[in-house]
């Protein structure tokens, strides 16, 4: 199940941009034709990006997933990665202008509804996999490795699931596949061939229960209903407290919280999430009303309202690494406020106890400096500069050397 933050609220932090590394390598300059052909060539399988200039989604991927380390080092090791815009404005480039025909066919073919879709061929130009929406950098790199392996393959495996739709272990394979393909219609079958064959007893061993979490996209499904029932049971299965509540609230909000969020009027809080918690007073709303807000006051750059939500928030479930470093990143550059400054590092710390890459011990270290502990970002950007790959180690080695000068790194 994609999160509330990938499904409804990309849209408000997509023009962050902080390209600590360098991360997925996007060709340019060569036709679809072109792309195919290299692609045979060097035996390397496609990764396709289909995105318009208009998706929030998709400028949170360009600016705060594709850049990543992370996501770029088994992306390009594996892919030829090219990405296709969908949509035609004013101050198109001749290179997008020439994708416009093959733009069409391919919305065509693949019947484009969403944006950002991934389409990933083998490297004879066949369709294998697909991957609907934003996602952390984590759980996207693991939807196209899926795209690599025959077993979890979108498309291999609907051409078996047609032909053979009771067989559980196919199902099993094609509802986890079709829900990240955002193919409703399929993912139904899988949850009823899953859900006749297994029966609840089934679907309740630790091996199966993931197979609920894949299935409850909408509160009127089955397993929408038996995650509710059980959610104390899921937890100890998965050994994750929490688990339950939150796949809960995410398909809840998913499914009643369709509200445009304007930047210029902050949203009445409060009133929406006692509205959700009436109707659904066994679900805990209040983690998930934080994260939206914690993203909104940084669409909006009120900086200190985000510090205070975020350090509430930590109380009670944590941000992901990356998260906390996108934030943390984000207070360094674009305040001086001291309180703030202090909250980012709280945040970047923990980040980098979870995560200790190259780009969050860059974070951490810029924070250092701007708060005038010199001697220890040195300490922590040579550190940076020893973990990061042969492509980003003169990134972080120029901040080194401008530390040492006393030259700020910061943009605000």
């Amino acid at each position: 199940m994609r999160s509330i933050i990938a499904l409804c609220l990309t849209i408000l932090f997509g023009n962050l941009a902080h390209a600590q590394t360098k991360g997925v390598k996007f060709i340019n300059g060569l036709s679809w034709k072109q792309v195919k052909e290299r692609a045979e060539a060097e035996n390397k399988f496609i990764l396709m990006e289909l995105f318009a200039t208009w998706c929030g989604p998709c400028q949170y991927m360009s600016n705060e997933i594709f850049p990543l380390e992370q996501v770029g080092q088994p992306i390009n090791q594996n892919f030829m990665s090219v990405r296709v815009q969908m949509d035609s404005t004013e101050s198109d480039n001749t290179n997008v202008k020439k994708w416009y025909a093959d733009a069409r066919a391919i919305s065509n073919e693949y019947n484009i509804q969403s944006f950002p879709t991934f389409l990933i061929f083998n490297p004879n130009g066949q369709a294998v996999h697909r991957i609907v929406g934003a996602s952390d950098a984590p759980e996207f790199v693991g939807h196209v490795m899926d795209g690599l392996n025959p077993e979890t393959q979108y498309y291999t495996l609907l051409k078996k699931f047609d032909k053979r739709p009771q067989d559980i272990y196919t199902a099993k394979q094609m509802l986890k596949a079709a829900n990240i393909a955002y193919d409703e219609n399929t993912a139904r079958k899988a949850e009823n061939t899953l859900a006749n064959s297994l029966g609840t007893d089934e679907l309740f061993k630790k091996e199966n229960v993931h197979i609920l979490l894949a299935a409850a996209k909408f509160t009127n499904s089955k397993a929408f209903n038996l995650i509710r029932n059980n959610k104390e049971k899921i937890d100890i299965l998965l050994e994750s407290p929490g688990i339950a509540n939150r796949t809960l609230a995410n398909v809840v909000v998913n499914e009643l919280f369709q509200i445009k969020i304007d930047a210029k009027h902050e949203p009445n809080w409060d009133s929406y999430q006692n509205e959700l918690t009436a109707k659904y007073p066994d679900i805990d709303f209040v983690p998930m009303f934080k994260k939206i807000r914690a993203h909104y006051y940084l669409q909006v750059k009120n900086y200190v309202a985000m510090k205070n939500t975020i350090n509430d928030y930590l109380s009670s479930e944590d941000f992901t690494p990356h998260q906390l470093n996108t934030f943390a990143w984000t207070i360094f550059n674009n305040s001086s406020d001291p309180a703030c400054i202090e909250s980012a590092l709280s945040w970047s710390k923990k980040s980098i106890i979870e995560d200790p890459s190259s780009a969050f011990l860059d974070t951490y270290s810029n924070l250092l400096y701007k708060k005038g502990e010199k001697e220890k970002a040195i300490k922590w950007q040579n550190k940076a500069v020893e973990m990061a790959s042969e492509d980003d180690r003169p990134i972080y080695q120029e901040t080194l050397e401008k530390m040492i000068k006393g030259i700020k790194t910061w943009e605000n």
